[in-house]
């Protein structure tokens, strides 16, 4: 016991001659300016929410990284040299630290215990950074007039779409803030399933000549608290600067820093015809229906809409929309649809070329309509740019990452786009669809089931379980599947399955493909030309196969693409002449 204090007064002298306290000092100087810079800086730059986290860790380690390099060097004026053990230094050697330098030693402490303080231990106080991702739930319409809910569901889309331009923030999509708005849950529940910091609830007090809305924003956790709450009473024809009023102010009372860009866009001032941003907003109502009906009536709103106010871009989007979806509908010839949707896309792109929306929609126009991929992703890039939280975007992005091979970046495009609208059928299926065509089989089937519970006979879905079930072997499941994308009824699937189970795999699909082609044209989905393509080659017919490719892109198919993403579906003729011509024609990369 005698030798401890003596041990530890050795120990001590050692730790002031190898000067390890002073460079402790300095790193720990060093390292809080590292972290405060990563905490400004990588939000801005769109870094992942774990990558200040991984910077802390590293500094961390970095402490003892120094305390061993301090321990065994010295850095002198004849470089790096190796600290002499105590025994071999002269007595003139032995210089102590400066009061100066000891002064320094404390410090350091203090500063490294302030250091994981701040960044470790949480605060009652809402600092930069706490949050990061945000829930917008729908707003409560409590106008007293229940026709005004496409005026919710448009304000609910607009706010959505202001925020989302935030790219230091992660805002979940419109659908699945929708769904979990009807599910009988608590905010806490909420947030937690979706992985949210906070939760915005507006709402709509009066709609006429003026808007009143209310908006609070609420932290869940630890328990459930009101951070800030909003009131507004504006002119009805300044309700677009409303929302990026909101939109600005929220980011401030949630301590989110915005770029320079970001600022700028949230400070315009934009004015609006108030009759036309009505038809408008009831057109995009009927439009997300996408039945062959609701499409009429919402062409015929944005059709007023730009009678009201030409000079106006959305409302010539919608009109593009619009054909674009007649043309995946089939329900018009290329012939129509193609110079349509040109016409008033190119009209919304003059009118408004820094909206985020139109970039997305002439991203896809150019990689379904018009196979420039080049047009297609720099589309694609600059909406992102401009909103970096649509979904959509990074589901169709992803897709189009699939016909070019680049299936890493098309898996990471597809698990962004679930992650800010996890619960969406629509991005569920799209994904579902990325998960196939690069070899997560299992993934994508599960995912195609999800959207399936949400809309019986989901096309995407079921395409994702035939194709997914034929590469595992799981062929019975397949030839189900399979005649239920082609609509055949409860009589032609019995015999369809019955002949499975006498007869095979094959012969099964032989009679899919003879029920098809007994039923007339016009009731054959436009989609379905790529699977009776496949019907053809697995049942000997490649030249049938061939052919219809062939005719596909001709008529400049939308879901030609799909056949030449490198997975096998199409593997038995791949390597056929005419194949690869097709595959050059459209300028894709080799499989």
């Amino acid at each position: 016991m005698s030798n401890k204090p003596k041990g530890l007064s050795h120990f001590w002298k050692e730790v002031k001659r190898r000067k390890v306290l002073r460079s402790l000092a300095i790193y720990a100087g060093t390292a809080f300016i590292i972290l405060e810079a990563c905490s400004l800086i990588f939000p801005r730059w769109g870094l992942p929410d774990w990558s200040i986290d991984l910077v802390l860790w590293l500094l961390i380690l970095g402490v003892f990284i120094n305390l061993i390099i301090a321990w065994m060097y010295d850095f002198t004026s004849e470089g790096v040299q190796r600290t002499k053990p105590m025994v071999e230094t002269q007595a003139d050697e032995k210089a102590s630290d400066s009061l100066r330098w000891k002064a320094a030693t404390y410090i350091s402490l203090v500063v490294i215990l302030a250091l994981i303080i701040f960044n470790v231990v949480p605060t009652k106080d809402l600092k930069a950074g706490d949050i990061q991702s945000l829930l917008i739930l729908p707003f409560d319409n409590f106008t007293g007039d229940d026709q005004l809910d496409y005026v919710a569901a448009g304000m609910h889309s607009s706010l959505i779409g202001d925020m989302g331009q935030i790219s230091g923030l992660r805002v979940i999509s419109k659908t699945t803030a929708n769904i979990y708005k009807r599910l009988d849950l608590d905010l806490p529940q909420m947030a937690s399933e979706l992985n949210a910091d906070a939760v915005v609830e507006p709402m709509v007090m009066c709609y006429g000549d003026s808007i009143c809305l209310q908006i609070r924003v609420i932290t869940p956790f630890p328990e459930e608290k009101q951070i800030w709450m909003g009131e507004y009473k504006v002119d009805k024809k300044d309700i677009l600067n409303l929302y990026n009023r909101v939109s600005k102010q929220i980011a401030d009372e949630i301590k989110v820093s915005l770029t320079p860009y970001e600022e700028e866009v949230l400070a315009e001032i934009r004015a609006i015809n108030i009759e036309a941003y009505d038809l408008y907003m009831k057109g995009k109502y009927y439009w997300d229906q996408l039945t062959p009906e609701a499409l009429q009536m919402a062409l015929e709103y944005f059709n007023k809409a730009i009678e009201i106010d030409p000079a106006w871009a959305p409302p010539y989007a919608g009109v593009a929309e619009f054909w674009v979806g007649v043309r995946q509908m089939g329900l018009a010839p290329s012939s129509i649809t193609i110079p349509n949707i040109y016409k008033y896309l190119n009209k919304a792109m003059e009118l408004d070329p820094h909206s985020a929306h139109i970039h997305l929609v002439n991203a896809a126009v150019a990689v379904w309509t018009g196979y420039d991929w080049k047009k297609g992703e720099s589309e694609f890039l600059k909406s992102m740019e401009l909103n970096p939280n649509n979904a959509e975007n990074r589901a169709f992005y992803s897709h189009m990452l699939l016909y070019l091979k680049r299936h890493d970046e098309a898996y990471k495009q597809a698990k962004k786009a679930l992650e800010l609208d996890p619960l969406n059928p629509k991005i569920q299926g799209f994904v579902a669809i990325t998960y196939l065509h690069i070899g997560r089989y299992e993934e994508s089937m599960e995912l195609a089931n999800k959207a399936l519970v949400m809309v019986p006979n989901h096309p995407l879905g079921l395409n994702a379980l035939w194709a997914g079930s034929d590469h595992l072997g799981n062929f019975e499941e397949a030839t189900a599947y399979c005649g239920k994308l082609f609509g055949l009824d409860e009589e032609m699937m019995v015999q369809v399955m019955d002949t499975f189970k006498k007869q095979g795999y094959i012969a099964a699909l032989e009679e899919i493909l003879s029920f098809v082609e007994s039923i007339p044209d016009e009731e054959i989905p436009v989609s379905a030309s790529i699977r009776i393509a496949w019907l053809h080659m697995k049942t000997g017919g490649v030249d049938e196969a061939l052919t219809i490719l062939e005719d596909e892109l001709d008529r400049q198919a939308a879901d030609l693409h799909y056949v030449f993403t490198g997975n096998e579906l199409f593997k038995e003729i791949a390597d056929h002449p005419r194949f690869l011509a097709i595959q050059e024609k459209m300028g894709l990369p080799p499989m």
